[in-house]
């Protein structure tokens, strides 16, 4: 494994299995790098996200996909719960509840 450094997020740092195919694809490493740390946290929290291994590999896939086609957040997803800058909207807090109860 290289030693390379890949930028965090705000809150999170960069699971292993994502810093792999960073650096394993310089083109997507180079725009993960020019990411705020806001974006790179929302992208992290998207990867972490599913429960299931095979989810999470394809969201890893989807992230490297998304990177090389010039996408800077994850699309069509409520967002990072992370984020202090805005109120999180009553249907993602619906969302979450959910998915908590669900998990317990």
């Amino acid at each position: 494994m290289s030693s390379r450094v890949v930028s965090g997020g705000v809150v999170h740092a960069v699971p292993m299995d994502l810093r792999r195919v960073l650096i394993a694809t310089p083109k997507a490493l180079a725009a993960w790098e020019d990411l705020t740390p806001l974006a790179r946290n929302e992208w992290i929290c998207w990867v972490l996200w599913p429960k299931k291994a095979e989810t999470r590999s394809q969201h890893v896939q989807r992230l490297r996909s998304e990177l090389l086609e010039g996408k800077r957040r994850p699309c069509c997803w409520f967002g990072c719960t992370h984020r202090k800058d805005k109120e999180m909207s009553p249907s993602v807090r619906w969302v979450l509840s959910r998915r908590d109860k669900a998990s317990a």
